[in-house]
């Protein structure tokens, strides 16, 4: 599987698949059109949900703070992102280590329901 993206509001949040192959690339396309569906529905909840079949390289795991920053994500923004592939999850975690040391939003999980009920029950870091 190449990669695979669908985003979708699901009346509280905004939900994102993204399965496959990861790169920046796709990451941009992830995030943009994120924040366009935000916007659109003036919704700031983010629900991710990845099954990824070859992970981020480091170097574009710590790209996502320029990133973020470029899009205007900011703590307004309240993101949970589950990583289904257990080998996979190291690289997320990586890259929620990047966003969070640089004051960005978002927590890394390997079960959905664990992300939905922080994300939806507005638990603090």
């Amino acid at each position: 599987m190449k990669n695979e993206l669908v985003i979708t509001f699901e009346g509280d949040y905004i939900q994102v698949i993204s399965n496959g192959e990861k790169n920046y690339e796709f990451a941009k396309r992830v995030w943009s059109g994120a924040m366009v569906a935000c916007e659109e529905h003036d919704c700031y909840d983010i629900l991710g949900i990845a099954d990824t079949t070859v992970p981020l390289t480091a170097w574009e795991g710590y790209e996502h703070a320029d990133l973020f920053e470029q899009l205007g994500i900011d703590n307004k923004y309240r993101i949970a992102w589950v990583e289904k592939n257990g080998e996979a999850y190291h690289a997320v975690y990586f890259v929620e280590t990047v966003l969070f040391n640089r004051g960005f939003p978002g927590r890394v999980f390997l079960d959905e329901s664990e992300a939905k009920e922080w994300l939806l029950g507005g638990e603090e870091e």
